[in-house]
This record gives structure tokens, sequence and C-alpha cells, in this order.
């Protein structure tokens, strides 16, 4: 899609109801819509985080936006895909500072080239008792990218278009935190395989994109 297209679109996406549940439980096995719907308690004891969905005009002005594959490392999260964030810290004002911010320090754009167009769902995420607020943001001029060396292994431009195209949509065995194998719906982007809480907040991108 024409980055000048998308821009005239997503400008009326603040208007649209955010899908939450709807979407996120998309990505999701069974048995993770019933342990979602019994986290409240745990949500209200969680971390906060604030995560960025960053669109873009790549040199062709074509739309894209940017995940981070995380480095391997001793944690939950080690070697996923994932939006550019991380946790509140004290200097933030707000969860949006700290989703600008992370994005600033894990993938070098510059927070002043960022305009967020809106927040979406937040997505809780058990094993690491994190509560995370994702946002959408666009910056106009093509990113001159520069990765944290030591949290980010890879930076993965995802074109849109691809990102849209149901044949992104697969299933894929995984070893969950808890050291079980489940068959989980996921996105195949890149050759990437996106699942878990970052697919929940793309599936919530894709349907509020789709309807514009």
């Amino acid at each position: 899609m024409r980055f000048e297209e998308f821009l005239k679109s997503v400008s009326k996406i603040k208007n649209i109801a955010l899908p939450a549940e709807a979407s996120h439980f998309k990505m999701v096995p069974p048995f993770r819509q019933e342990l979602l719907k019994k986290q409240e308690k745990a949500i209200k004891k969680a971390k906060h985080a604030g995560v960025l969905a960053l669109f873009y005009p790549d040199e062709d002005m074509e739309t894209k936006f940017v995940l981070i594959l995380r480095k391997a490392y001793k944690g939950v999260h080690s070697a996923q895909v994932a939006f550019p964030g991380g946790k509140l810290e004290a200097q933030d004002i707000s969860l949006q500072d700290t989703a600008l911010r992370e994005t600033f320090e894990e993938v070098g754009v510059p927070i002043d080239a960022v305009k967020i167009v809106r927040n979406i769902s937040q997505v809780y995420i058990p094993p690491s008792n994190f509560y995370v607020q994702p946002f959408i943001g666009v910056t106009q001029t093509t990113p001159k990218f520069i990765k944290q060396d030591d949290e980010v292994e890879v930076l993965i431009e995802i074109d849109l278009e691809h990102f849209l195209d149901e044949q992104s949509l697969v299933s894929k065995k995984v070893k969950t935190s808890y050291s079980i194998e489940v068959e989980v719906p996921a996105f195949k982007l890149n050759d990437f395989v996106v699942w878990g809480a970052t697919a929940m907040m793309l599936s919530e991108i894709k349907d509020l994109l789709k309807q514009l």
C-alpha cells in the first residue's frame, strides 16, 4: 500500500471501536481464552509496559512497520519477535512515553519523528506478569534504523500488504514458558513466526485496518 494512501486511511482509525478480545482470541489456543477470563486479579498486580507499532514509508514510498527479534537470554521472552518497547520506568510520564523512549533506544527512531495515532487494547502476559499497552504510530520519513545490539538480534521490516494477506496466517507448534508444546495460531512474516502477545496485538491492528 502506498504510504500516502495509508496516511489518509489511518487518520480515521480513532473513530473505530476497538475489537479487543474478539481480535485477541483469534490468535490464542482455546485454553488461553479461559485463562484470560480469570486473570483480573493478576492484572491488578502486574508490571506495566508500552510498545509501538510504527508505520513508515520505505524508499519506494510503500507502507511498512517494524518488529524486532529479541536476543536469546535466560528469560521468558528470549529470542521472540516483538514490537519495540519495554517496561515503564520512573522517568516516564506515561506508557506512551515508555513506548516512544524504548523505540528510540531499541531501533533508533527519534521520539520527535513519531506521531501517535492511537492506543489499542492492552494485553496481559502471564509468564512475565506484564500488562502491555500498545500504540499505533507513524513517521513520515524512511527511518535510519540503529538497533540496540545488546537487546535486539534482528530488525524485521514488514510490508503492510504482506501482513494483511490472509496467507500470512499459519498454525505453529511452539514450546510455551510452561514447557508444554502446543499448537497455536500465528503470523508468518518475512519467514519469522510471530505468536503469543505480539500476535494478539497484530490481530487487533489487522482488524482495525481492514475496516478502513
